[in-house]
């Protein structure tokens, strides 16, 4: 039993009953033989009320301080990435912003979290807080709390392994043993040597327990397990009231021995009849003595004296260095500067501004260059057409060659002449299917780009000569090439000609590689036009 002064719990125990009334007829008796004066019965009195106050001073009550390490709780209890802070679960255990359940209402599930990391102090509280929910008026398994020396994997003991070193409390829903005492709550320690009795429910192995009903209640039932100086206390929160307060004791045992560091866990399991379990909150806090504070107290003044001890032999060093310059300029060294992260982090990007800069610029050389080698094409083209429409194709130089010589008279054609005049018509001809083809599959090209560029795109202006007026101006040319080419051959098939007069035109050979070139950088000026546009719409 515990000593309690104005709602305070001591971890003194109370002197039996029989040493009570001992002492208590023993005053009596010193007071009806001995207390003879009024003085000795005031020096009587004042004497209990001295060991009364002895013995309240020596009931404190613990410091109590919240370990958010070995806790969680809801709202947003899982994470984005559906993992618990500081806590692993395993089996068919599912963690939701509100609770973690441990099992499904399924058949054979078995699931289990555990905390990470071990404890750093040897007196604990735990604050459990979950519900039991199922169709059947009997379920099964149950629910375990743990704090054993190592996390514990799955097991047959209620979703976890057996042979366990450290505390198990289980809330058992199932009647194994037929006796008609479930659902039970009771405590187990075990050593790691014991193996849990299934079949009697483990009742012969129990620290203490209680016949409580925890299944199916309208409100969250409420656990609340104390350890303390060796003293194990547990209290049940039936779930039938909102008082969070309204707990009634379970059990309670001295000398119990645990792991001085360990691991909070809870486990669950189902079998033929299942439960949905789950935990709504698990809070952990850590006890210390007053003796234990003081000590932190002492060990924190001794951090600080530490503290303003090196500052000053800081300040010392700092000063002695001061001298020894003033003393020695020429020895003194400049120190060494260190940017701080926001330089660094200025510095990188000037740099890579200055580096997108830079390609910008070769961009735009690379493009000037593109539209003037698109425009000394067009001229060369605009010159061909020219010299094919009964004018001169001035030379590179720009200068126009002499006019022919005139023909002497009575000069008639030769065979050789005519043979030459067939060639030419002939390779006129091919000339021109060639270029009908090209036509053609320019045309195809153009109205291609022209329904692509009616789609919805960036507002990235277009770099160069516009396309539209580009096109325009090769088709204009191209139809003035078959109309020249047709007029030629109209003249030819009449055969009203003399000798062809001596004019220098450019070769077949030397006409087609223009327009081949002149088709290439077309289509080279687009992909990298439609390259561009796609990389400027990455900054919108």
């Amino acid at each position: 039993m515990l000593r309690i002064f104005r709602g305070e719990r001591c971890v003194t125990p109370l002197p039996s009953p029989f040493q009570s009334r001992l002492v208590l007829n023993a005053g009596y008796l010193w007071l009806s033989v001995f207390a003879r004066s009024r003085e000795e019965m005031e020096l009587w009195w004042s004497l209990t009320l001295l060991l009364s106050l002895i013995s309240v001073g020596r009931c404190q009550k613990p410091h109590k301080r919240f370990e958010y390490k070995f806790s969680f709780k809801g709202p947003y209890l899982a994470q984005k990435d559906n993992q618990v802070p500081f806590w692993h679960y395993s089996g068919n255990a599912i963690a939701s912003e509100e609770s973690v359940r441990i099992t499904p209402s399924l058949r054979s599930q078995k699931g289990q979290i555990w905390t990470k990391n071990p404890t750093n102090f040897e007196w604990w509280e735990v604050e459990f807080v979950f519900r039991v929910t199922g169709r059947g008026r009997i379920g099964a398994d149950g629910l375990a709390l743990w704090f054993t020396d190592k996390p514990g994997g799955e097991g047959p003991v209620f979703g976890s392994t057996d042979k366990w070193n450290g505390l198990g409390v289980f809330f058992d829903s199932f009647d194994n043993d037929n006796k008609r005492n479930n659902p039970y709550v009771m405590a187990m320690v075990n050593d790691g040597t014991k193996v849990y009795d299934h079949e009697h429910d483990g009742l012969s192995q129990q620290l203490g327990g209680c016949l409580r009903d925890f299944r199916n209640k309208p409100f969250p039932v409420r656990a609340k397990v104390e350890y303390y100086h060796n003293v194990f206390t547990l209290m049940i929160h039936s779930g039938m009231t909102n008082n969070e307060k309204d707990y009634e004791i379970c059990m309670r045992a001295e000398n119990v021995h645990l792991p001085p560091s360990g691991h909070f866990g809870v486990s669950a399991a189902t079998g033929g009849l299942a439960d949905d379990h789950d935990v709504l909150k698990f809070l952990v806090s850590s006890l210390r003595s007053p003796e234990e504070m003081a000590l932190l107290q002492v060990n924190q003044e001794e951090e600080e004296k530490f503290r303003q001890e090196f500052q000053e032999y800081q300040e010392k060093t700092k000063k002695a260095r001061d001298e020894y310059i003033a003393q020695n300029p020429d020895h003194e060294k400049k120190d060494e500067e260190y940017e701080s992260w926001e330089q660094r982090e200025l510095r990188q990007i000037y740099l890579g501004q200055s580096q997108i800069h830079e390609v910008i610029r070769q961009l735009h050389m690379k493009m000037d260059e593109i539209i003037g080698r698109q425009e000394r094409t067009l001229g060369l083209v605009s010159a061909v057409h020219t010299g094919m429409g009964g004018g001169q194709v001035a030379p590179a130089g720009g200068q126009v060659p002499p006019p022919p010589p005139p023909a002497l008279p009575g000069d008639t054609i030769r065979r050789h002449e005519v043979d030459s005049i067939l060639n030419n018509q002939r390779d006129i001809v091919q000339t021109a299917r060639d270029i009908k083809s090209f036509v053609t599959e320019i045309h195809q090209k153009s109205n291609q780009l022209l329904g692509n560029n009616q789609k919805p795109q960036g507002t990235v202006q277009p770099v160069g000569y516009d396309l539209h007026v580009t096109l325009n101006e090769m088709k204009e040319g191209l139809n003035i090439v078959k109309r020249d080419l047709g007029n030629a051959n109209q003249r030819l098939a009449q055969g009203g000609g003399g000798a062809c007069p001596s004019i220098s035109c450019v070769s077949t050979t030397v006409f087609m590689v223009f327009m081949v070139l002149q088709v290439v950088l077309l289509i080279g000026y687009i992909m990298y036009r439609d390259s561009k546009e796609a990389q400027a719409k990455k900054f919108y």
